[in-house]
């Protein structure tokens, strides 16, 4: 019975040792920086980014931010260093509503760096949506907020322990560098027609088109999505720059909404986007919707919506010489042009 006893205390201890041990290297080397900032000599990988970028937020040193959905996933921190001469991170969110993406903004100011600029990629077919539309429901809440007793989630967390804290200890043991952040949430994959075509299938029928004019109530979805998410988000930081972008989807995007019908509501949320916008002191605004020699080109696109790395470069080289500017005094010149160009594109020549 003795024996039995020792045998079972022994054994009690032996497990809250080895739980203490994995608790103390979770805080220790904090793998998703919920605690603090890189441990010189550990390397790290970037990924998950639900799950890293409130700690990206709250522990890294910066003066700039990209951010925003996968459309922005492909920038390169480091030509936004250059462009810019700041001290840059990266914290998209794939399938990130507004909401998500300025409450994870909210935190970063509140982290105490003095952010000079915000690059965020406006999805163009975000803009109709409720201002609290969410793509995941399963979130880390754990990792946003200030409560120490639900952090057991984080630190006893067995996918975290094996994804997070054994990888980047691995990466450490090899030699391996840390994710850097033009390499962070960046991706490489399918392109060109065979690949769109996984995702998209060509409707039979075009829906008649309709005056494109929004219901009192349509109108009320989209300034209240755009002014509670974006606009109240600038004039709450009104000594940092904010240049949003409305990204250039390809020609297969436009001829979705122009055969389901939407075409021309879509540019008239756009007019309202646009007018809100531009009435923001500390807001630049872009269109690259008419760089066709892009949007036709299929080979730069995985899908109807998403471009490969080299738009994004492209982007930014555009932001830098001004290209794609919207002013008070253009924005219904580039309205009307996209309108006359996508309302009579050859959608046909995309299959040939």
């Amino acid at each position: 019975m003795e024996k039995q006893k020792k045998w079972f205390l022994g054994t009690m201890f032996g497990c809250i040792a080895c739980l203490g041990l994995i608790v103390l290297a979770m805080v220790v080397v904090d793998p998703y920086f919920h605690y603090h900032g890189k441990v010189p000599g550990i390397s790290y990988r970037l990924y998950n980014e639900r799950y890293i970028n409130s700690g990206i937020a709250d522990n890294f040193e910066y003066n700039a931010v990209i951010t925003g959905s996968s459309m922005n996933q492909n920038f390169k921190t480091s030509t936004v260093d250059k462009m810019w001469r700041t001290k840059t991170v990266k914290m998209p969110f794939s399938g990130g509503g507004f909401e998500e993406i300025g409450q994870n903004l909210d935190r970063a100011f509140a982290s105490g760096n003095e952010i000079k600029v915000v690059l965020w990629g406006l999805d163009y077919n975000g803009f109709y949506r409720d201002r609290k539309y969410r793509a995941y429901e399963d979130y880390p809440d754990y990792l946003y907020d200030e409560n120490l007793l639900n952090d057991v989630n984080y630190v006893l967390n067995k996918e975290l322990i094996f994804e997070g804290l054994a990888t980047d200890l691995l990466m450490t043991v090899q030699g391996q560098d840390s994710t850097t952040f033009d390499e962070y949430a960046s991706w490489d994959a399918g392109r060109g027609w065979d690949s769109i075509s996984l995702l998209y299938t060509r409707s039979e029928e075009i829906t008649p088109m309709g005056d494109g004019i929004l219901s009192e109530k349509e109108e009320f979805l989209v300034r209240d999505n755009i002014g509670a998410n974006i606009v109240e988000l600038t004039q709450r930081y009104p000594d940092t720059q904010f240049v949003f972008f409305y990204a250039p989807y390809s020609a297969v995007y436009w001829e979705s909404i122009y055969r389901d019908g939407t075409l021309l509501r879509q540019l008239e949320c756009e007019r309202i986007v646009t007018e809100m916008l531009l009435e923001c002191e500390n807001v630049t605004l872009f269109n690259f919707h008419n760089k066709t020699d892009v949007t036709g080109n299929l080979e730069l696109y995985r899908d109807k919506e998403h471009y490969v790395f080299e738009v994004n470069d492209m982007i930014l080289q555009w932001i830098n010489q001004g290209e794609g500017l919207v002013t008070k005094e253009n924005y219904m010149d580039i309205i009307n042009w996209e309108k006359e160009y996508y309302m009579n594109y050859d959608y046909d020549s995309l299959y040939e």
